[in-house]
């Protein structure tokens, strides 16, 4: 069942954010977060995200801009590996409190309230029209950088914070997206040189095939997207996927999950 739910959504989601704001990692991780604790999900959601953006890489990344990746793109990889270092801080602290729930004793973790509350905010952005379309002067790329970097290491939520930077940059479609897909390796690098010890480590060895699995599923889920999906109103499943989200932080935040 994990192997078969967990499949199933890098294929389906790596098809859609061909077409949707959300990433892969956005939605995979809290699926991973239902069999994982949440920094081994956050960080096994990192090595598929990785393995998709090489494979982007690969076909778009000959369109990236140089010069926003250097003002762009370096400031994230620092950021990226103090917020995976901040994830590693929060996964050590003890819970903010107890209380029991139909006979059940539950805990709420900072950790998992914090990516929840991410998840949440980052969520809320993807479908609320406002925020959907927010943008900013490129004059202020190194800082979009520092914050999307950071996120993107302490939670995996970099796409949206990357994407409200570059909109304005005027670039081509080909050189948004391929300057967004070098800058999501960069940060996916950084912050796996944090994940490796504390989340991977053991992680890795006992999941490799489940990793392999998911990898292939994701890029599958892309190239049918591409072939099939050449046109499609997103905002439906969009809402779908928000409201998903938004169950699984409460879980989250509650110490349900």
């Amino acid at each position: 069942m994990k192997y078969f739910l967990i499949c199933l959504t890098a294929f389906l989601v790596s098809g859609l954010t061909l077409f949707s704001g959300f990433g892969l990692g956005t939605i995979l991780m809290p699926v991973l977060a239902l069999f994982f604790p949440v920094g081994t999900a956050i960080a096994l959601a990192a090595v598929v995200h990785l393995c998709n953006n090489l494979f982007k890489l690969a076909l778009l990344g000959k369109h990236a801009d140089r010069t926003i990746i250097y003002k762009f793109g370096l400031p994230a990889i620092l950021a990226a590996y103090v917020g995976a270092e901040a994830l590693l801080w929060l996964s050590h602290l003890k819970p903010l409190f107890t209380y029991q729930l139909f006979g059940r004793s539950l805990q709420v973790m900072p950790l998992k309230l914090v990516v929840a509350v991410l998840m949440v905010v980052f969520a809320l952005m993807e479908v609320w029209p406002r925020l959907a379309n927010f943008s900013l002067d490129p004059k202020y790329l190194p800082l979009g950088g520092v914050l999307s970097g950071f996120f993107g290491g302490l939670s995996g939520h970099q796409g949206a914070l990357r994407s409200a930077f570059l909109l304005r940059c005027g670039l081509s479609k080909e050189s948004f997206i391929g300057t967004g897909v070098v800058v999501a390796c960069l940060v996916d690098f950084s912050r796996l040189l944090v994940y490796r010890a504390s989340f991977l480590s053991g992680s890795v060895a006992g999941e490799g095939l489940l990793l392999a699995a998911t990898v292939l599923a994701a890029f599958s889920g892309a190239f049918l997207g591409n072939r099939l999906l050449k046109k499609v109103t997103m905002r439906f499943i969009q809402i779908l996927v928000a409201i998903m989200l938004l169950g699984i932080a409460g879980g989250l935040g509650m110490g349900l999950i």
